[in-house]
């Protein structure tokens, strides 16, 4: 069941309203008493439904989540469409210089204090969900991922496991790194990472970044999952493929 309305972000567009989107487990309504984990997500409006989708394709989540019957809410909310980098300036926790996107600046974290603050709270409030950190996720693509390897080391103290699909770790990737290295993580942080062999290129030294990147969690001791997907590529049908793997990482050993 997916639930859609519409949200403001005050600290971002002012009164501009946005899509917000729940998808609640196949049981919740058989077993009233009963309470989830929250899985938060970035571009709700890919993860659904074809008709609301970018691209015209969508990540098929619900379907997913509905045929496996997995116990497990999802809280997302649509991007920021604005053509001057909205997308991007809201999911990066950095000031960037792109030879391709041009210069943003990074909003990133007013994003993530929202999401912590603002959005968290209102699902919790409205849903049965178990709103511990144990049992607060936070997952996104793109820039998306990246947004979700920043949120899971720096909002630690909020999500407790993050998917990363495809992450933008070419965006300043040395400020990523030290933050990483730097802040309070606490033991069992869980990070499921991937990327499509066939994304490598899109961006100058990804091997590279990557694997920086996977020492940098290794070394904070986070338990990862990191796969190079064959074949895979930066769209959403590649990630649908990867929710076999994505959604049993996360829940993993999880009390459900």
């Amino acid at each position: 069941m997916i639930r859609k309305w519409k949200i403001v972000i005050p600290e971002l567009t002012g009164t501009e309203k946005r899509r917000a989107y729940v998808y609640l487990p196949t049981m919740y309504r058989s077993e009233p008493q009963r309470r989830f984990p929250v899985l938060y997500m970035f571009d709700g409006h890919n993860l659904f439904l074809d008709s609301d989708a970018t691209y015209g394709k969508s990540w098929g989540l619900a379907d997913y989540l509905d045929f496996t019957d997995t116990p497990l809410i999802v809280a997302a909310v649509e991007c920021n469409h604005h053509p001057d980098n909205g997308r991007l300036s809201e999911y990066s926790p950095y000031d960037c210089a792109s030879p391709v996107w041009g210069e943003f600046k990074g909003r990133g974290d007013v994003t993530m204090r929202w999401f912590a603050r603002k959005f968290k709270p209102l699902i919790d409030r409205r849903f049965r969900t178990i709103p511990d950190r144990e049992h607060t996720f936070i997952g996104g693509s793109s820039m998306g991922g990246l947004m979700s390897l920043y949120a899971v080391a720096k909002y630690n103290h909020v999500y407790s496991r993050a998917a990363a699909l495809s992450p933008s770790v070419w965006v300043q990737p040395e400020k990523l790194r030290r933050m990483i290295r730097t802040v309070p993580i606490a033991p069992e942080t869980m990070v499921y990472m991937d990327y499509g062999s066939r994304e490598l290129d899109n961006h100058p030294d990804m091997r590279r970044h990557l694997r920086l990147t996977e020492d940098a969690l290794l070394d904070r001791d986070v338990h990862l999952t990191s796969r190079i997907i064959p074949g895979g590529e930066h769209s959403e049908a590649s990630w649908e493929k990867q929710l076999p793997f994505v959604i049993p990482a996360l829940l993993y050993g999880v009390d459900k």
